[in-house]
């Protein structure tokens, strides 16, 4: 048991400093393979509309002809009869004979391909009746097929898009899809689209990156904790529970340290990537923690792949800073932090790099720690000396994973065997080493700590120490001496002790590894003032009524958030990933769906599951009543959409039928304001409606629905929301959008860590919106409050939560500026996407 914690805990400590590259790798090929799966299905699909279309554009060809070249028209419609077509209306037997006469080459070897006549019927008859039983399974496909002969020979039909009378065109990866012009526009092409007059403002950060960070959370001076998540960096007040925020950052931030003059900060980054795959470069910021003015900008262009350990001189106040990368070679710089120019540089090692110290006492020393080693630096004349740490009796752990400087100028080092090992200088051994080796550092003694990984070491004023432990979750205080003094045990939900930044020698802050933040003392223990999830979020739920919001995700957690007091009301743990949620509009539960195909509904107070069905095998992508609260749809990844009764104030639940049409899992629907009709897209960019009132229907004609008001707006495809869509998009550059309950702004998330607000409708491409930064991987969803006076944002891998809040508006509705648009507009150029 012991030697399997152990090994989890090096995982923690090692898993993302040594395998970036081929996580990233993986990721890669893995969405490559999606992205495959996902052409073949479109493939598939395209197929079997044109086994259709064989029978359908026969006619449609010949009525051009017939316009372009009668005699040619004449030979088609002898061919065809020959084949056993039937002609929808008859040529003169004089003017037949003309065309045959004309063309009676052409006709011999046309009718000697197609051989005998009655066969060559026979084998049309049963192609026709394979491809009407192909649509009859699926009824999406023959709508398809009709919208595509109704748009055969339209000009355009390469470009983004086109407009066609009544409907509006636009392709992604190549696949048409048709949207058709509400009534009440009168002249498309004049439409001009403007960025809103709403913006988004930061307000609050959800969460911690202790996960897989060390040594990434201070107490400054002005009484606020500073540390990070995603790409902001958070100054907390721990009092008057207020946030300030940097983010001048462009990726994820990395590592973190603080100035001697406790008010500069040193914060460092990751490569990261643009929107075309290509690399950013990583550097180091530093920024004055009281004005959040960024006062130099380190080494863009040197590091490789990211900065992954930061630290300052003491000796000289902080006048160089030392920098590990994240290369291959970990490259060790030292930079004059006045200059911003680089001193030394030198390859450290191969193996991961945990953490980086100035000597207090002598800023020529630097000690490294990481997998398998401990190594001294010696810095003389631009160069760097390194002696590797011997170990001699006692045995090498697999990680030294943090160190610090006693009062003594002795080196105590923690590591993944629980161990606290003091390192002191000693004389050199001239035997060994040769004449005039210098003094080294030897192991002078071994303190057993922690059942499991040593994760963090704090020196406190007078000298004591505190140790922070792994598996057993203790912290523990040492006299100066190594004597234990007192200890204490953080909750088992909050994960190991990561990291412990010391308050006033007695209060403490303890960053955890499950991405929490406690606030306590040995004496009376130690409460969240920071919580988050611990891994990729999907689910994001607000309340029809309150000032709270729902998520859920990867981690199994759902955690219920209040966003006046940014505290988390409650949490439990599932069996499963929570992956969709939605509150019933009475407000008392919540439903949940999981990636098995299950969902539950939970009642709000008592946290207890009021119901649980399943539906398919398969995960669940959307859960969503409709406005009165009496149905519940639940969009699956099977293709299909259940539709439910909901009684008893949402706690009971039956089956009223089932949404069969789609060719491809569902990713979003919406109900319409009557709540009798749905909208819903699936994953190969299918937009397709239902009668849910006369039986989960599926409405054939889409022209129908153009005009149809809906209580929500969440599909990512639609002709209201056509220009979030960049030019050239893949189809999931979009995660999720969410129009705001005023009907004036509509939030994108996207697949490039940023948030968009664009006007609502913005129905042509190009549409400008205002671009938010802060997330620092993939934006899985967006909600506003229900008042709209805040947009809830949901990072997936960065497990970040950020709550912008809403400023300006005062817009007309969006059915006002739509038809005020559309007929006084005289300017059809449409502006560049800010």
């Amino acid at each position: 048991m012991n030697s399997s914690t152990n090994s989890l805990d090096d995982v923690s400590a090692d898993s993302s400093a040594e395998f970036p590259d081929r996580a990233s790798m993986m990721e890669v090929r893995l969405q490559a393979q999606e992205d495959e799966i996902t052409l073949l299905k479109s493939s598939l699909a395209d197929a079997l509309r044109r086994l259709r279309l064989h029978d359908q554009l026969l006619p449609l060809l010949k009525q051009q002809l017939i316009a372009v070249n009668p005699a040619a028209a004449r030979v088609l419609n002898q061919v065809c009869c020959s084949d056993g077509c039937t002609s929808s209306r008859k040529l003169s037997s004089s003017s037949a004979v003309d065309g045959i006469r004309q063309t009676a080459p052409r006709v011999r070897r046309n009718s000697e391909k197609l051989g005998n006549p009655e066969r060559q019927r026979k084998r049309l008859d049963k192609k026709a009746a394979s491809s009407a039983n192909l649509l009859t399974r699926s009824p999406s496909l023959e709508n398809r097929a009709k919208e595509l002969i109704a748009s055969a020979g339209s000009p355009g039909s390469r470009r983004g898009t086109y407009s066609q009378g009544q409907s509006i065109k636009m392709f992604i990866r190549g696949r048409p899809i048709t949207m058709y012009i509400p009534s009440n526009i009168q002249n498309y092409e004049d439409l001009k689209m403007e960025p809103p007059s709403e913006r988004l403002e930061l307000d609050w950060v959800y969460g911690y990156r202790g996960r897989d960070c060390r040594a990434n959370l201070y107490f400054l001076p002005t009484g606020e904790a500073v540390y990070f998540i995603a790409c902001v960096i958070v100054l907390y007040h721990i009092n008057n529970r207020t946030q300030r925020h940097y983010r001048k950052h462009t990726d994820c931030v990395r590592c973190l340290t603080v100035h001697p003059d406790k008010v500069r900060v040193a914060s460092g980054q990751t490569a990261g990537v643009d929107k075309d795959g290509k690399p950013l470069q990583p550097c180091v910021h530093i920024w004055d923690s009281t004005s959040l003015v960024t006062l130099q900008q380190i080494g863009l262009g040197t590091f490789q792949r990211g900065v992954g350990s930061v630290a300052f001189s003491f000796a000289d106040s902080g006048v160089f800073l030392c920098v590990i990368d994240d290369s291959n070679e970990h490259m060790l710089s030292v930079w004059d932090c006045n200059k911003c120019t680089k001193h030394a540089e030198v390859k450290s090692t191969n193996e991961a790099v945990f953490a980086v110290e100035f000597n207090p006492s002598d800023s020529t020393n630097i000690i490294t720690c990481g997998k398998s080693h401990v190594y001294f630096w010696t810095l003389n004349a631009g160069q760097f000396t390194k002696k590797q740490g011997i170990f001699g009796k006692y045995k090498k752990p697999k990680f030294i994973q943090c160190f610090v400087f006693s009062l003594t100028g002795d080196v105590l080092t923690g590591d993944s065997e629980g161990n606290i090992l003091t390192w002191g200088k000693s004389a050199a051994d001239i035997k060994t080493l040769g004449k005039g080796a210098k003094e080294t550092f030897q192991i002078m003694r071994q303190t057993r700590a922690h059942e499991g990984s040593v994760f963090t070491l704090c020196t406190l004023q007078g000298g004591a120490l505190l140790s922070g432990g792994g598996k057993d979750r203790k912290i523990i205080r040492w006299s100066a001496d190594l004597a234990p003094e007192r200890e204490c045990e953080i909750p088992e939900k909050f994960g190991a002790v990561r990291t412990i930044a010391d308050v006033d020698g007695e209060e403490l802050l303890v960053g955890t590894t499950r991405n929490a933040i406690l606030r306590g003392t040995f004496s009376d223990g130690f409460v969240a003032i920071v919580q988050g999830h611990v891994d990729e979020m999907w689910g994001l739920a607000t309340h029809p009524s309150q000032n709270i919001f729902l998520t859920c995700g990867h981690d199994r957690q759902v955690c219920l958030w209040n966003t006046e007091e940014h505290t988390v009301d409650w949490s439990i743990s599932l069996e499963d990933y929570g992956l969709c949620a939605g509150f019933c509009p009475n407000g008392s539960v919540v439903s949940v769906g999981l990636n098995t195909g299950r969902w539950m509904v939970l009642d709000l107070l008592t946290r207890e599951v009021v119901s649980e069905s399943t539906d398919g095998n398969e995960q669940l992508s959307v859960m969503r009543y409709s406005p009165d609260g009496s149905f519940l749809a639940v969009g699956s990844h099977d293709n299909f959409i259940y539709i439910y009764n909901v009684t008893e104030s949402g706690r009971r639940y039956t089956r009223f039928g089932k949404c069969n049409g789609h060719s491809s899992f569902i990713t979003h629907l919406d109900w319409s304001k009557d709540g009798k009709y749905i909208m819903s897209n699936s994953g190969d960019y299918e937009i397709l409606y239902w009668d849910i009132a006369s039986g989960c229907k599926l409405l054939r004609n889409r022209f129908d629905s153009k005009d149809r008001e809906w209580a929500s707006y969440t599909c990512v495809l639609g002709f209201h929301v056509m220009g979030v869509w960049l030019e050239g998009s893949d189809g999931t550059d979009i995660n999720a959008l969410c129009r705001s309950h005023s009907e004036r702004v509509v939030a994108v998330a996207d697949d490039f860590c940023k948030v968009h607000l664009f006007q609502y409708p913005c129905p042509k491409l190009k549409a400008p919106s205002h671009k938010y930064e802060g997330h620092g991987s993939h934006v899985t969803n967006v909600c506003f409050t229900h008042s709209d006076s805040h947009l809830l944002s949901m990072g997936g891998k960065d497990t970040c939560i950020l709550q912008w809040k809403v400023i300006g508006g005062g817009a007309p509705d969006s059915r006002e500026r739509l038809a005020s648009a559309s007929s006084t507009s005289t300017s059809s150029p449409e502006p560049a996407t800010s």
